[in-house]
């Protein structure tokens, strides 16, 4: 089996287990901790309540991401068009999978690209950054861009993803400064991303340090490709040892919270384990700019354009009711709130930025 070939077939395997199997961190997202203030008079009108927003400079609908997941396969395909289709109508930003099968076989860039079914919306290219430590180079992250008509590109960080992934890279020394070239080399934003297990504020800080534009923290509570890889693996000992594993990362409210007092206004994207337009809202208030979703659209673009478009107008329905319910009008407004209280603090948290 090629090499080329060896890759769809992993794509092809995770989108199954992602949709067939139990593959969710024991932790939870750390967001059913925060509770709304509701304000009894909210004093706006609901057709007023605006989820309009800006990232990277560009002006978006909605402050909602197709979180990045796949590309690579001729069923990756499909499923990304109906994303894509579903995002460009509904205002929302469009994440890709990794675009590294394009990369080594040209026949596979089809499967990612999406920009003639979404002309408008922002367009995320998506590489490994562990790649930078196997021959990859700031051309190939370029070509990235190039291939799939993006905006920005982000680097994915899955060092306990590859571990556990047969025949996984396990290299992950010295890679800031080659991120940090990268950077350096491109015209357009480049952002890092976590698969799930978050993003600490020191690590931030260096990438931001480092000329990172964006960070998407993919913070524990949803997915756990530890998990994911277990259900791949022929290796008993890697299947136990997946176990031990069950509740590893930073919840995805620790993240983010984290992350925003060390860094006030850097550009954020709040993601994993969101399942519902409140815990966007409070993903916002605790920082994010962007809110990503993931495996329920995965879910849903295996059936229609229609059932990811019903989603997406549930998801924007519940967070403008949750911004309705506090009486704020817009996404800066919901940034800066000051009536998102803690269980565990038992006090006010007050507006952030």
């Amino acid at each position: 089996m090629t090499h080329q070939s060896e890759i769809e077939k992993r794509k092809s395997e995770h989108i199954e287990i992602c949709l067939h199997k139990e593959v969710a961190n024991r932790l939870t997202t750390g967001l059913e901790q925060y509770h709304f203030l509701h304000a009894a008079l909210p004093e706006i009108h609901f057709a007023d309540v605006s989820l309009h927003t800006t990232f990277l400079g560009k002006h978006m609908g909605t402050p909602f991401l197709v979180s990045s997941m796949t590309g690579g396969t001729k069923n990756a395909e499909q499923i990304n068009t109906k994303l894509a289709i579903a995002a460009e109508a509904r205002g929302w930003a469009m994440g890709l999978g990794s675009v590294r099968a394009a990369l080594e076989s040209e026949e596979l860039a089809q499967t990612f690209r999406v920009r003639e079914h979404a002309p408008t919306i922002p367009i995320i290219a998506n590489l490994g950054a562990v790649q930078l430590n196997y021959g990859y180079t700031v051309k190939e992250c370029l070509r990235c861009v190039e291939l799939v008509e993006a905006d920005a590109l982000v680097l994915h960080v899955n060092s306990m993803q590859e571990i556990f992934q047969p025949g996984g890279d396990h290299d992950f020394g010295h890679l800031l400064p080659k991120i940090e070239q990268v950077c350096k080399a491109s015209q357009i934003p480049i952002g890092v991303k976590e698969v799930g297990f978050g993003i600490d504020s020191q690590t931030a800080r260096r990438l931001v340090d480092a000329g990172v534009s964006f960070i998407d923290v993919a913070g524990a509570g949803g997915t756990s490709w530890i998990e994911v890889e277990k259900h791949r693996s022929n290796e008993p000992m890697k299947q136990i040892a997946a176990e031990a594993f069950r509740d590893w990362g930073i919840p995805t409210a620790v993240s983010l919270q984290s992350i925003r007092e060390e860094l006030p206004f850097f550009p954020l994207i709040g993601s994993g384990g969101i399942h519902n337009g409140v815990e966007a809202a409070k993903a916002i208030a605790l920082g994010a700019d962007l809110v990503g979703f993931g495996r329920a659209l995965l879910e849903a673009a295996t059936t229609s354009v229609e059932e990811v478009v019903a989603l997406m107008e549930r998801v924007e329905f519940e967070c403008r009711a949750a911004m309705f319910g506090i009486g704020v009008a817009t996404i800066e407004g919901l940034s800066a709130t000051d009536r998102l209280w803690s269980i565990g603090e038992l006090k006010i948290n007050r507006g952030k930025r």
